[in-house]
């Protein structure tokens, strides 16, 4: 069966630009004016009311110009964030920096933009302001090449900032000497009408209303969308009657709103009073959910006795049908969205009808839920099925660790749907967030518990991810003392395979030896492969390795690797093949050992498991040494070189790793020469990891993106 990939997202030169869904319309000097301004500022801010355009505006602008940027133009959205302390660390995120040492987010951010040549978009920042403004200044500082640009309701203030507001779209009559069928208000309300109704033609007999009705929606995109979509009922001269009606029972309502702001206002609260009862209801509830969700997700979440679950589909279809709803589609299922102004308005309502706590816990509910259920399955034939799956849930998680972490009574949850999450923090690529999550869910429940113990060894696992092997072992440590008071015994059992964990990458193998050891002894007749048994399993060869009891070591991989193959597991067996190849450069088996290498890497290819990809690559460049592909090895030694600085602890910190990495660089620049070696070192140090791990594939399929 072919795997679909999931290929991480910062690992593409090119960046992470969201594509375009729609057909953009007009706009062509506020465009032009934006080049101007982005290439004369380091830092363009575009602003303006909810609804006017501004990301759409954006997109557009960032695809005209990605051809400018080497390293890419780099999206990140902030419009559901709701914790200013995760500003860096989504960013982070978005640019698929794996850093998972323990040292200042912005510090990594920083070295990561370094000398590249790119454009970093920050979507929405009215509501994070201060944090996004401090980062922004941080990284302009640190990063000489790097531009920026952001969308906002309002400024970032900063000095060097050249602020471009968006305006609405040009109505027809700004221009008198314009004809009415190229207006870009009409051209807007033409495009959406002739997706909404095929055989809509702009013609001498509707121009006049059409025109008349984007003068009343002040030429503002989203509303003139919004009406758009009721073509499919109505005509445009009802529609016009009944906005005409809106505006004037609206006419009273806020002296203080600015008129535009009314506009909006009006036009959604029409759209509004236009959908169903039962429609408007879950339009309000699911203003709960952070980016995208699946139906499950809006079927669990939303019905109660009022919205029967059965009734949620068509009502999903009657939200998308107008226009309320986007619609994504991929080979990973089809997920909806909430324009963020429309979940605005439908978390207004939910909070008048007092809904929003009881929305917010079912929500925690149902991700609660899907945590455990995911943490069940890792370990078998879906495991890339949940490694895509929890990194597009990624958002909804962080909403419900906050609600978990703010409600009074409900910290406990946190630490339950934390740990049941260990593999997202471990082998997802989130280990920093991991972190700081479990420290805060820690400090909320300093009560002994086994929920507790569980986030404990949890934490142990994710520090030593980072490197952090003395937060690591004294996490563990804790784990075990309270686990012992508390008679969790499989607790127990995994403190000792963490503190293992540690021990091996503190170097003092003896001790690692014994705790591994006995974290494999009671976990072998247990059901759970991880991740206790199978990663204790792959550590344990390394010591052996390293101790030189080779046989013992490959004999321990090889059932490894079969229990993996009959149960579907692919995240340890990585693990196991690049363990094993160092067994067979031990042995002299160094064809034998590239095998295992590349078979790891082929198979890293599937998650977004950074530090596996570099220590995999690590042993590919000992190999290509040991088999005088030294030109190969030294670039694979650049490549490591630069990539290390953005994922965390070279070698992990690990004695063992080190001086093997170290070993591998005398040998290579001894045998090749000092200026060939520094010539395909600084080649190497050019590229990024996806390319790196084609370099050490030797695989005339992967995308060329340099």
């Amino acid at each position: 069966m072919r795997l679909l990939m999931a290929t991480p997202t910062g690992w593409r030169r090119e960046g992470n630009l969201p594509a375009e869904l729609t057909s953009f319309v007009g706009r062509t000097r506020l465009l032009a004016n934006l080049k101007r301004h982005l290439s004369e500022s380091r830092l363009v801010t575009v602003t303006g009311i909810g609804g006017v355009g501004k990301s759409r505006t954006v997109l557009r602008l960032a695809h005209q110009v990605r051809s400018h940027y080497p390293d890419g133009v780099w999206f990140a959205d902030l419009a559901r964030l709701q914790d200013a302390g995760m500003v860096k660390h989504t960013i982070a995120s978005a640019l698929g920096i794996a850093d998972q040492s323990s040292r200042a987010e912005s510090e990594s951010l920083s070295e990561w933009v370094g000398e590249r040549d790119m454009l970093l978009i920050i979507d929405t920042c009215e509501h994070l302001v201060q944090g996004c403004a401090e980062l922004v200044h941080e990284l302009l500082e640190a990063a000489p090449n790097l531009k920026v640009l952001a969308t906002s309701r309002q400024s970032l203030h900063l000095p060097y900032e050249h602020v471009v507001p968006v305006p609405p779209l040009q109505v027809p009559g700004d221009d008198p000497a314009e004809s009415l069928f190229t207006n870009e208000s009409v051209q807007l309300f033409a495009a959406r009408a002739g997706a909404s109704v095929p055989d809509f033609v702009l013609d001498e007999d509707n121009i006049a209303p059409v025109a008349e009705l984007c003068r009343r929606l002040d030429g503002i995109p989203l509303a003139i969308e919004l009406a758009a979509v009721r073509l499919r009922a109505l005509s445009v001269e009802q529609i016009l009657g009944l906005l005409a009606d809106r505006f004037s029972l609206l006419a009273g309502a806020s002296r203080t709103a600015l008129p535009r702001h009314q506009t909006l206002r009006a036009a959604i609260g029409w759209s509004h009073e236009l959908c169903e009862p039962a429609e408007r209801l879950l339009w309000a509830r699911l203003s709960v959910f952070a980016g995208d969700f699946e139906l499950d997700a809006a079927r669990f979440v939303c019905s109660d006795g009022r919205l029967p679950s059965e009734d949620i589909t068509d009502l999903v279809t009657g939200l998308v049908e107008k226009s309320i709803l986007l619609i994504r589609s991929n080979h990973a299922g089809v997920r909806y969205k909430l324009i963020d102004t429309l979940a605005e308005y439908g978390e207004e309502w939910l909070d008048k009808l007092g809904q929003k706590e009881q929305m917010a816990q079912r929500h925690l509910e149902y991700y609660l839920s899907l945590a455990q259920r995911s943490e069940d399955a890792w370990s078998g034939p879906r495991q890339i099925y949940w490694f895509v799956r929890m990194r597009q849930e990624h958002d909804n998680v962080r909403v419900a660790l906050e609600h978990a972490l703010k409600s009074p009574g409900k910290s406990a949850l946190a630490l339950t749907l934390l740990s049941s999450l260990w593999f997202m923090w471990v082998c997802c690529g989130f280990a920093r967030e991991g972190r700081l999550y479990l420290e805060r869910a820690l400090e909320a429940n300093p009560a002994v518990s086994k929920e507790r113990c569980k986030a404990l060894w949890v934490l142990s696992y994710v520090k030593s991810a980072q490197g952090d092997s003395a937060g690591a072992l004294a996490a563990a440590e804790t784990c075990s003392t309270e686990a012992v008071r508390v008679g969790d015994s499989r607790a127990v059992i995994l403190a000792s395979k963490m503190q293992g964990t540690a021990a091996l990458l503190q170097g003092d193998l003896q001790k690692a030896s014994a705790l591994l050891g006995v974290a494999i002894e009671f976990n072998t007749e247990n059901r759970e492969l991880n991740p206790g048994l199978l990663p204790a399993i792959v550590e344990l060869s390394i010591v052996l390795t390293t101790q030189g009891e080779l046989y013992e070591a490959e004999s321990l991989l090889q059932d490894c690797l079969q229990v993996c193959k009959e149960r579907g597991e692919l995240w340890v067996s990585s693990h196991a093949q690049w363990a094993l190849a160092s067994t067979r450069i031990a042995t002299g088996r160094v064809e034998d050992a590239l095998q295992n290498a590349r078979e790891a890497l082929r198979i890293k290819r599937h998650f977004h498991d950074t530090l596996g990809t570099l220590m995999a690559l690590e042993t590919a460049a000992r190999i290509f040494v040991l088999s005088d592909r030294l030109s190969m090895a030294a670039q694979l030694l650049g490549a490591l070189h630069q990539n290390w600085k953005t994922a965390g602890l070279p070698q992990l910190g690990a004695p063992w790793m080190t001086d093997e990495h170290n070993s591998c660089m005398r040998d290579c620049r001894q045998r090749l020469g000092e200026l060939a070696y520094k010539n395909a070192f600084e080649e190497g140090a050019r590229l990024d990891l996806d390319e790196a791990s084609a370099l050490a594939l030797d695989d005339p399929d992967a995308p060329d993106e340099s």
